[in-house]
């Protein structure tokens, strides 16, 4: 795993046991990031002056600078980042990454969730003027932050043992246990889940991908990928193969593991109708509607008849 010294802003690679405390920062990313092989050349000798002087004018070293001072503040002395912590050039490592990365942000210490575009002033200035009953009003500010639609910050959102927001200045708004009621709300996420009352392996499969339903990522695939730490499984990467192969992979492991029948709790997409369809859903999208379905549990499922599903080589077997 590698980490940004808050300090030197030197990238130090650690084996997995000898990994040091660390913050972690969620972002969206822009078109200006700072990549690894950039921060390697910020400190290889013959180019170090020349890179640096073009690496710091993009404005992803702004983030990477600021969430360094935040974290040194808060008592760390490094911080992980997705844009410059994983060479994204080697194929591998980045498969190795992305099933890594709900471990990442759950390893951390504080997650910093950075909202580019996000005023603390017009978000306070919202609460006092509408009060806390009209949560659609008082959300507004966060409800249109993009940071609210991507894929990837889902896991980044429920991993961490703790994390902050911080608006486009870098003022503190919140943490979700402080802003759980409104981060429901936005997310359909129970405000059990975000306040560490109720644990996510507890919600159903159906539950947990209607909260990724309207989610977007700049990859196809990554919409599936992006899933995986949050139902705790793992597969290869392989991009290419497309948005549903991928998410119907994602299904098939989770059924490796997972008995919950309210995987199959899902309905096709409109313009899919008159498409042949298995078992499976095509996308978190078709889960929509899920968010209310749970699995049988505790003495109810006493009354109820015992099914078991599972992968074979021929594919998906029920027995009801």
């Amino acid at each position: 795993m590698r980490l940004i010294d808050t300090t030197t802003l030197q990238v130090v690679e650690f084996l997995s046991i000898e990994v040091p405390p660390y913050a972690i920062l969620s972002h969206t990313w822009g078109n200006e990031e700072v990549t690894f092989r950039d921060m390697m050349l910020r400190f290889t000798e013959d180019l170090a002056v020349e890179a640096s002087t073009r690496i710091e004018r993009k404005a992803g070293f702004i983030k990477i600078l600021k969430s360094c001072e935040l974290a040194k503040r808060n008592g760390f002395e490094y911080i992980w980042n997705d844009t410059c912590c994983i060479d994204k050039e080697s194929s591998a490592e980045l498969s190795e990454a992305i099933n890594s990365m709900y471990g990442h942000y759950g390893g951390s210490g504080v997650c910093y969730a950075y909202l580019v575009d996000v005023s603390r002033d017009v978000f306070l200035q919202e609460i006092q003027e509408y009060g806390s009953d009209d949560e659609m009003t008082v959300s507004a500010s966060l409800w249109n932050s993009r940071w609210f639609t991507r894929g990837w910050t889902l896991q980044e959102l429920l991993a961490p043992s703790n994390v902050v927001f911080y608006d486009k200045d870098w003022l503190e708004i919140g943490t979700r246990t402080s802003l759980a009621d409104l981060i429901s709300v936005i997310t359909m996420i129970p405000t059990s889940v975000l306040t560490g009352g109720q644990d996510l392996k507890s919600c159903s499969i159906a539950q947990r991908m209607s909260w990724a339903a309207e989610r977007r990522t700049t990859r196809a695939e990554d919409l599936a990928y992006c899933l995986m730490g949050i139902f705790g499984v793992g597969m290869p990467t392989l991009y290419g193969e497309g948005a549903i192969r991928a998410f119907i992979r994602l299904q098939e492991e989770i059924i490796k593991y997972n008995d919950d029948a309210t995987i199959f709790a899902w309905r096709a997409s409109p313009n899919t109708n008159n498409q042949e369809r298995g078992l499976l859903a095509w996308s978190p999208s078709e889960f929509i509607g899920s968010g209310k379905v749970t699995a049988v549990q505790g003495w109810h499922a006493h009354f109820v008849p015992p099914s078991d599903h599972t992968m074979t080589n021929r594919g998906l077997r029920i027995t009801l």
